[in-house]
C-alpha cells in the first residue's frame, strides 16, 4: 500500500515522499532523474516492499527542486554538496542506525547516489544505478569524446534563463521529445499513454526552475566558447573511487548517455555487477520495470 508523507529535514529543506513498506524493515531509498518525478518508482516501491520480495521500507522523494518539495531559488542550492545533505538527513529520518539496504537512482538521481556513495560509504549495503554516468567516465567523455559531448548539448539548452518558458510551451511539446528523441527509434512509446502523461503534467506544471538549476549548478556539461564547462574540470581519484558494492544497469539504446560511459568503469567500481539491456533506452525503468526489479532482486539477495 502506497502511502504519502511530507518530511521536514533538519536543515529545513521539504520533501515529499512516497511510501512502501513497514516501518521496521531495511530501507530502500529510489532516487529520479530529470524530468520526472517519485510516481516513476511505483512498480519498484510496491514489489520490494512486499514481504515475498524481502519486504523493505521502501521510499521515493521528489527530489528538491521537483514537485511539491522544497524548490530554493538559488543555483548554488543545487550543488552536489545540498543534494547528498538530503538524502542523508532522509536516510536518518527513516533508519537512523542501520545503512541503507541499496540506494537505487537514475539520471540526475544517480548522480547524487554516486557523490554519496563515494563520500559517505558506511550509509550504504549497496548501490544499484540505472542509465546514469560515473562522474569519472561522464567526465573523461565530456572533454574527449566528440559523439558525447553532442550527445550531451541540449545541457547548454537546459542553463538557459528562459529554458522553463520555452519548455512549457504548446503543451510541454519540448519535454516530450525527451522521451522519444533518447532511443533508438523516434516517435512514441507505449508506456507515455495519457495517464502517465497527465502524471507528468502535473509535476511540470508546479514549476521547471527547480529541476533546470541542476545542470545549471553543475560543470559536467559539454563546453562551449563562452563556458570552458567540463574542459576546465579535473577530479582526484579519491573523489572517484566507490567502495560500495554496486549494481550497473545499462540501456543501450540510450542516446544522451551512450554506452561508452560504461567503458572503464570497474577503474572507479571494483565491486561493480553490470547488466547491459541492448533494446533498452535512457528510460529504462518505464519500459521494462520487471526486468529492472529482477535485476535488483537477484542482486540484493
Amino acid at each position: 500500500m502506497m502511502q504519502f508523507q511530507r518530511v521536514v529535514l533538519p536543515h529545513g529543506v521539504e520533501l515529499d515522499c512516497r511510501v512502501a513498506g513497514a516501518a521496521d524493515r531495511p530501507l530502500m531509498l529510489f532516487l529520479h532523474g530529470f524530468p520526472e518525478a517519485a510516481f516513476v518508482w511505483d512498480a519498484l516501491l510496491l514489489h520490494f516492499s512486499q514481504a515475498a520480495n524481502g519486504g523493505y521500507l521502501c521510499v521515493a522523494p521528489d527530489m528538491r527542486g521537483y514537485a511539491g518539495s522544497s524548490s530554493p531559488t538559488d543555483v548554488k542550492a543545487y550543488r552536489a554538496k545540498e543534494l547528498v545533505k538530503d538524502i542523508i538527513a532522509l536516510k536518518q529520518h527513516f533508519s537512523p542506525i542501520e545503512p541503507l539496504a541499496c540506494l537505487v537512482a537514475h539520471d540526475w538521481g544517480g548522480a547524487v547516489a554516486w557523490n554519496m556513495a563515494n563520500q559517505h560509504p558506511a550509509l550504504m549495503h549497496k548501490l544499484a544505478i540505472i542509465n546514469s554516468p560515473h562522474p569519472g567516465t561522464f567526465l573523461r567523455d565530456l572533454k574527449n569524446d566528440s559523439k558525447q559531448q553532442s550527445s550531451s548539448d541540449y545541457m547548454n539548452f537546459l542553463i538557459r534563463e528562459d529554458a522553463a518558458r520555452l519548455l512549457k510551451e504548446d503543451d510541454f511539446r519540448r519535454l516530450w521529445t525527451f522521451f522519444s528523441n533518447m532511443g533508438a527509434e523516434t516517435g512514441p512509446h507505449a508506456w507515455l499513454d495519457e495517464a502517465t502523461k497527465e502524471h507528468y503534467r502535473q509535476v511540470w506544471n508546479q514549476g521547471l526552475d527547480g529541476a533546470l538549476n541542476y545542470y545549471r549548478a553543475s560543470p559536467l556539461r559539454p563546453a562551449t566558447a563562452k563556458d570552458p564547462a567540463a574542459s576546465a574540470i579535473d577530479l582526484p581519484m579519491e573523489m572517484l573511487r566507490i567502495a560500495v558494492p554496486t549494481l550497473v544497469i545499462w540501456g543501450m539504446q540510450d542516446t544522451a548517455l551512450s554506452p561508452g560511459l560504461i567503458d572503464g568503469l570497474d577503474d572507479f567500481v571494483p565491486d561493480l555487477e553490470l547488466h547491459k539491456v541492448d533494446e533498452g533506452t535512457h528510460w529504462l525503468v518505464h519500459e521494462q520495470p520487471d526486468l529492472v526489479i529482477e535485476f535488483i532482486r537477484n542482486w540484493i539477495r
